[in-house]
């Protein structure tokens, strides 16, 4: 045992002669494996690398999907995989507490998705806010859904944000130009409720801004023509997780000639 210890020793002096003489000289992974072997000769091990903690959130995240999940359901998703055949396109908020999937309980294929900023869909523009026109486009067009679903949801800091302007006690690059996108719902709860304090206001346009979303989905050509023709429904939704809630309506309108599309 003792002689196997010395031996040990020896070998351990060697290989750190080799590591100062040669530190230059070695690459990087020659260098770890000579540390490795230090350390095994010597009975220790090194340290484990830093644990990333986000990293294995996300992987034990998928695998509680792969083996819960997706092994669970072979032919579900070896048809997915041949296509998808949505019947909801679903414009939600980017809010982390607001996934459509958890809260309504859609399957992968059950619904096509957009998410921004206090869950807003701006009038047809072929110029400007063109990632928004292509989600609604590739559904309706490419996919064909059966409706589009806008949903609201409570304490929305969007919404905040857009009663609140103008504010310059805090700029933002992007966010007080987005939200303006919601400018009549808010004209409509200032003239409706001007006397309900700020939060109530917010609540109230958590709703109305919905309905504006709704309004204009309608002016884009192809949503307009599919609602006419009775293959598309427009559906507004409102989850309060305060109290956990969740209502919907839908858009009635009346039989109107199809618009032509612009050239």
């Amino acid at each position: 045992m003792e002689m196997a210890k010395h031996s040990a020793e020896v070998v351990v002096a060697g290989l750190k002669k080799i590591l100062i003489s040669e530190k230059d000289g070695l690459d990087q992974e020659v260098q770890g494996k000579v540390e490795k072997l230090i350390a095994e000769l010597q009975g220790t091990r090194p340290p484990p690398p830093p644990c990333d903690p986000d990293a294995q959130r996300i992987e034990d995240g998928f695998d509680f999907f792969k083996k819960n999940i997706y092994d669970q359901h072979p032919d579900y998703f070896r048809e997915l995989a041949e296509g998808q055949h949505p019947r909801f396109l679903v414009f939600s908020c980017s809010d982390s507490r607001v996934s459509p999937s958890v809260v309504l309980n859609f399957k992968p294929g059950e619904a096509f998705s957009g998410r921004n900023i206090a869950n807003m869909v701006p009038q047809f523009d072929q110029l400007r806010h063109t990632e928004i026109g292509s989600v609604i486009e590739y559904a309706v067009k490419a996919l064909e859904v059966k409706n589009i679903l806008v949903m609201g949801h409570s304490r929305c800091g969007g919404i905040e944000r857009l009663m609140k302007l103008p504010d310059e006690s805090v700029t933002y690059d992007f966010i007080d130009q987005w939200v303006q996108i919601g400018l009549p719902a808010k004209l409509k709860v200032l003239a409706v409720a001007n006397d309900l304090t700020f939060e109530e206001q917010c609540r109230l346009c958590e709703k109305v801004s919905v309905k504006n979303s709704m309004a204009n989905l309608l002016t884009y050509p192809f949503v307009r023509n599919a609602v006419v023709s009775g293959t598309l429904t427009l559906r507004g939704g409102y989850y309060d997780f305060v109290n956990g809630t969740f209502e919907q309506w839908k858009m009635c309108t009346e039989p109107m000639p199809p618009m032509p599309m612009p050239f």
